[in-house]
């Protein structure tokens, strides 16, 4: 009991900052972001793309402004991969919900984040660090913009092109590299816990 008190409390100092200030927006826009695109109408569905677009930005906001300004902590280590991946499953599932996206790719996809985190988590109870992949980052941009493309399909905008092809390609060029990534995250943990002799 005392080490989960004593764990909490190294995650609590120095939290409060910008970054995961950011975070908990991002985690805070989810339930409005699903709120909103639960029953898409052409007007709903732009506001869902714009909540999501938000959400994502913030993303790449946090990370970079907690590396530039030395203000990384334990709690946002915790909160950012978790942050990322509520937004992009809940909208994988609304999209599933209205025949926008396979099931089969959302599967696919939640089973990869279910193993690396799986993986991370491990890791972490063993006290190896497992850095993020280049690949990774690739594979949630895609993922970010094969979304919003497949959310402005309900906006009418046929202007824009075919958003339904587009994203669904973009997102199975997201799906292709987000299990190379795990992939390399599954070696990375391997050579560690072979070089530990775990």
């Amino acid at each position: 009991m005392n080490r989960v008190l004593e764990t909490w409390k190294e995650i609590g100092q120095d939290s409060l900052n910008l970054p995961n200030f950011l975070t908990l927006v991002r985690i805070l826009l989810i339930p409005v972001f699903v709120v909103i695109f639960l029953a898409p109408t052409p007007d709903r569905s732009l506001l869902a793309a714009v909540i999501f677009t938000v959400a994502a930005v913030t993303d790449l906001l946090d990370g970079y402004i907690a590396r530039r300004t030395g203000q990384v902590t334990k709690l946002g280590k915790l909160l950012d991969p978790l942050a990322d991946k509520l937004l992009v499953l809940s909208a994988l599932i609304l999209l599933v919900n209205i025949d926008r996206v396979s099931a089969v790719v959302a599967l696919l996809i939640i089973a990869r984040e279910l193993a690396v985190t799986g993986i991370r988590a491990i890791a972490a109870g063993e006290r190896l660090i497992i850095a993020a992949e280049v690949t990774g980052k690739y594979k949630m941009a895609l993922q970010v913009i094969a979304i919003v493309l497949l959310i402005l399909e309900g906006t009418g905008l046929a202007e824009l092109g075919n958003l339904h092809l587009a994203g669904t390609g973009t997102l199975y060029l997201s799906l292709v590299l987000g299990y190379i990534s795990g992939g390399q995250y599954v070696w990375s943990f391997w050579k560690q816990v072979v070089a530990k002799g775990l």
